[in-house]
């Protein structure tokens, strides 16, 4: 099974994306939800968000290291983005970076129908920052950067094709 990853900060289009994946049948799966993400204390005391002071939202090591050793055909693609991602970058075949310009984010976050995160004015300051100093490192470690902004369909069959998947 191939596992690819689909990353970038908040309101990028990892989530819609995934979620289109999985609506067109693949196996796709959403990281950032409680199911398999959690709050902890932040090391720095400094987290994204101002609601959850201190803590850091992360994925839970148990739950997605048993989900990315799954075994069988096709592709496993996953949605996401936290501080202990590096934990998991080996077991990625692939690593798919979403991308936008900050106004076009800012504006997703402020509309978003999902979650509340980054409505919030400290939330979306954060996110800002979290694209001029988190971005460049996830950029660093991506096999392919798309524009989030471009048409759904059109980052799903690139995230697709890129994968290698054939039906």
């Amino acid at each position: 099974m191939r596992r690819i990853l689909v990353t970038g900060v908040s309101g990028v289009g990892k989530s819609t994306a995934v979620e289109r994946l999985a609506g067109q049948g693949y196996r796709a799966v959403d990281l950032d939800s409680p199911e398999w993400s959690e709050w902890v204390d932040s090391p720095d005391g400094v987290g994204p968000s101002p609601l959850q002071p201190g803590k850091d939202w992360v994925w839970r090591v148990d739950r997605v290291r048993e989900l990315l050793a799954e075994n069988g055909h096709g592709v496993l693609f996953v949605s996401g983005c936290a501080p202990n991602l590096g934990v998991f970058r080996d077991r990625f075949d692939g690593v798919v970076l979403l991308s936008v310009q900050a106004d076009v984010m800012a504006e997703r976050l402020a509309h978003r129908t999902t979650n509340s995160y980054g409505k919030h004015p400290e939330e979306l300051a954060r996110s800002l920052e979290f694209k001029e100093t988190v971005e460049p490192l996830l950029r660093a470690t991506a096999d392919l950067e798309l524009d989030g902004a471009a048409p759904l369909d059109q980052v799903v069959a690139e995230i697709v094709r890129f994968a290698g998947v054939t039906r």
